[in-house]
């Protein structure tokens, strides 16, 4: 950039400022001095031009997000019924839901409404990236309008702009998501996409430095005593590592590689990006801030962790089924059904330094109730922590290690799933037991309905569970009896129906039902079991999900809300089911009056 004279150390200027200087003194004649300082060109004011620009520009998205947030949370019940209201609810649920896929690249696109953000993100850069003209000063042997191109001052100036939101956006607990209600790792997609934007940027920014540098035959130069060049390209170099190991194909096939030294390169990238600004302009103001946002994000959970819920909690294991993992942390806290909270296993090596997200598959007891809540995860061990967890509950049923918690987050967002009229809950393969709160909650309100006596029409839950873990009819029911027998129930309403699709059965060519009559009259613990048959129903092969979502969402004149987790392929089918649903509500045609859809990824 233009002002600045380097000394050639691997460090900073001397004497180092927050600030570089403004003042500005053009040797050029007028008229080419006010060409040199104009709005979209003044090298000297380029970060509140084009920096400012694009924080105001997040900051306006974030605004209308939180509008309609609020609004969301806070308008009245007698609103929720009109039809414009309902209407209008639908026509956003619908470009939440839609996704598209790329033909045989089998690339799912996000939803339509992310789909929108990011065009409208697209266009703000390429219009403020390749609209102000010129790209290059028209720089002759005798006129020199400075030594930094304009392209390349803008894009740099809009690449440290995006540096805050895309450091905080991944965090657990940051601002944005309080203010959006949209969970933490709903706004990953952002975060990805805002570093794909960013290293673009940097691109942009690079690369007309070095036609200009080689135009003028001081490239080697250049290189050998200016430290701008060597510190941006190893900000460069962390941050290409960054954006290529975040690819579904490669992040996921090395996960838990990727999972440490993504905090590596991320570190390399933010030391070396800093000493390449070097104090120009207003740059390090975006560290400082980057800074503050993100270590407030890092230090709420942790003062969290240690303050809420202590050191002293301990995570026992227990091998249920071939693939299933039960484990199980006694606590005093509450969350909500579908939430899911981060684990650090202390004494488990590398695995101490790093927190695990598990979904919450258990309900906190009532707070009138003598006993104490337990968090209880179903976990499909895998590689990594999860297999070295499973080997060691072989080895030893029951072990236990000192965990510490952070959470819970996530969950179904707006009011909840039981206020809908019909609840479907879809869980494929490793989430089957996210089911189980939304089951146990329906179970808790049906009994207290019973013994109040209020017979007003409750809702109707129907579970929907795929698996390929032939003893999941046995552990999920275990489960279920044992939460009726802490609570003391002693009945199962009618409105509630699961039905369990074994899918592991290779023999299975055709559906078919299970029933074991004797199972109702099983002791477990010596004691007969009193409750009556629970209405779990076996089938052999996949269930028709498509068919499963459409048939609930025709109910007319019902709301029907929808949990659905999954592999990819069935978050798609329940999604486009759901947003096809919107069109009949905004239409007016026949079928439920309101759909609500929560998603959740699982392999």
């Amino acid at each position: 950039m233009d002002g600045m004279v380097m000394t050639g150390t691997p460090w900073l200027d001397q004497p180092v400022m927050l600030h570089s200087s403004r003042a500005d003194t053009c040797k050029l004649t007028p008229a080419q001095c006010t060409y040199r300082g104009g709005h979209w060109r003044y090298w000297y004011q380029a970060d509140h031009v084009y920096a400012l620009s694009t924080v105001y520009f997040f900051i306006a998205v974030i605004g209308v997000c939180f509008i309609g947030f609020c609004n969301q949370r806070l308008v009245p019940s007698s609103l929720r019924e009109k039809t414009w209201w309902r209407k209008l609810v639908a026509s956003i649920r619908f470009v939440s839901y839609r996704r598209h896929e790329v033909g045989v690249l089998r690339w799912h696109i996000p939803s339509l409404g992310v789909g929108v953000l990011l065009i409208i993100g697209a266009i703000f850069f390429l219009a403020m990236t390749l609209g102000p003209q010129p790209y290059y000063w028209p720089n002759t042997k005798t006129l020199n309008y400075g030594g930094s191109p304009p392209i390349a001052t803008r894009a740099g100036w809009m690449a440290l702009a995006c540096l805050p939101f895309m450091i905080i956006l991944p965090t657990k607990a940051n601002m944005i998501a309080s203010l959006t209600g949209v969970s933490h790792e709903r706004l990953i997609v952002f975060h990805n996409w805002i570093g794909w934007a960013m290293f673009v940027l940097a691109l942009v920014h690079t690369f007309p430095f070095i036609v200009y540098n080689i135009s003028k035959g001081d490239m080697v130069e250049e290189w050998n005593t200016s430290v701008v060049y060597w510190t941006g390209v190893v900000a460069l170099i962390a941050q290409a590592y960054l954006q290529v190991f975040s690819l579904r194909a490669i992040r996921d096939r090395f996960y838990e590689f990727f999972k440490v030294t993504h905090f590596l390169a991320a570190i390399v990238f933010v030391v070396f990006f800093f000493i390449h600004c070097d104090f120009r302009l207003s740059s390090w103001d975006y560290f400082i801030t980057t800074g503050v946002l993100y270590t407030l994000s890092f230090l709420y959970p942790q003062i969290r962790t240690y303050f809420e819920f202590g050191l002293s909690h301990r995570a026992s294991f227990t091998m249920i089924s071939d693939l299933a993992l039960k484990v199980t942390i006694p606590i005093d806290t509450t969350w909500r059904p579908g939430q899911h909270i981060f684990l650090r296993f202390i004494h488990l090596g590398t695995h101490a330094f790093t927190a695990h997200p598990f979904t919450i598959c258990s309900v906190p007891v009532l707070r009138d109730s003598d006993g104490n809540s337990k968090l209880t995860f179903y976990v499909h061990p895998r590689g990594g922590l999860t297999g070295r967890l499973a080997k060691s509950a072989l080895q030893r049923p029951g072990f236990s290690v000192p965990v510490l918690l952070d959470g819970p987050y996530g969950g179904v967002q707006g009011r909840p799933l039981y206020t809908y009229d019909h609840n479907l809950i879809i869980a494929c393969g490793a989430g089957a037991g996210l089911s189980l709160p939304f089951v146990m909650e329906s179970l808790l309100r049906s009994a207290w309905r019973a013994k109040t006596g209020n017979n007003k029409l409750i809702n109707k839950i129907q579970v929907i569970i795929a698996t390929r873990d032939m003893q999941l009819v046995q552990w999920y029911e275990e489960a279920l009896l044992e939460y009726l027998e802490e609570n003391d129930l002693d009945m199962v309403p009618d409105n509630l129906d699961i039905s369990i699709y074994q899918t592991g059965r290779p023999e299975s060519r055709s559906n078919s039902t299970s029933k074991d009559p004797e199972r109702a009259e099983e002791k477990r613990d010596g004691k007969p079991q009193v409750v009556k048959r629970l209405p779990i129903t076996v089938f052999s092969g996949r269930p028709d999900i498509t068919t499963v979502v459409r048939d609930a969402t025709l109910q007319p004149g019902l709301s029907v809300g929808i949990v659905a987790c999954g592999p990819g392929d069935v978050l798609k089918i329940a999604q486009d089911e759901a947003a096809a649903a919107q069109l009949r509500v905004m239409g007016s045609s026949s079928g439920a009056r309101e759909v609500y859809l929560h998603s959740e990824v699982f392999s």
